[in-house]
């Protein structure tokens, strides 16, 4: 398969349908569930898609070092390779791979100036067009609405797309207690939700509705990639 077609059958298209058009740039899309279900994976299949694009990406991990980020973009983008039958392989990898760029911080040691700072010169000084900026890692709890409210503004000015992880105590049905502080300032949120065979995901927000949908999406847990239920 080339890689066009490969990108027009991502299941990622139905989660973009689903959501009036996906998260735009200046807007902000978080996936939660509690811990070990399969943020991370979810997070980096969306920058691998958005990759396979010819965008470009920044990983910004709060949780885990670099070379362990750069495992998961491995072993994702060999899922997809593989599974797709994906032409000129090692190829499109290279691209990938010049088109991504991952940094990692300690979220106490840190404020949202420094972070601005540093992708902002990663942009203008290192002419490095991103589009889509990932966070992993950021803990809601300890962080603020005025930290999101900047990052939103940043977004806007530099017309990324954010996507973030959230680690919740337990999937409740609606916007988990541990968001409900930010709910105004996410777009899209989607929740997982651990079943018996496989991890489902659901709307739990669509820009300006609150919402309780089933998006007919799983998240495999032998492949690690976002598939159609």
């Amino acid at each position: 398969m080339v890689k066009a077609e490969l990108v027009k059958r991502s299941p990622l298209r139905i989660m973009e349908k689903s959501t009036r058009g996906g998260v735009e740039a200046g807007n902000i899309g978080v996936i939660a569930s509690p811990r070990g279900v399969g943020k991370t994976a979810c997070l980096v299949h969306i920058a691998t898609d958005k990759l396979l694009q010819g965008k470009h990406v920044i990983h910004l991990s709060f949780a885990a070092k670099t070379d362990h980020i750069i495992d998961w973009y491995e072993a994702v983008y060999k899922e997809i390779a593989t599974n797709r039958n994906l032409e000129s392989a090692v190829e499109v990898h290279d691209e990938l791979v010049k088109n991504r760029v991952i940094l990692n911080f300690n979220q106490h040691d840190v404020t949202i100036d420094q972070i601005e700072k540093s992708i902002e010169a990663l942009i203008s000084e290192g002419h490095f067009a991103a589009d889509l900026l990932v966070i992993d890692g950021y803990d809601f709890d300890k962080g603020s609405v005025g930290t999101f409210e900047a990052l939103k503004g940043f977004a806007a000015k530099h017309n990324l797309t954010v996507w973030a992880t959230a680690d919740i105590e337990k999937n409740t049905g609606g916007i988990p207690k541990e968001l409900s502080n930010f709910e105004q300032v996410l777009s899209v949120l989607i929740d997982l939700e651990d079943e018996k065979n496989h991890i489902k995901l659901n709307l739990r927000k669509d820009h300006d509705r609150i919402v309780d949908e089933d998006l007919h999406l799983i998240l495999d847990s032998k492949t690690l990639l976002i598939a159609e239920e």
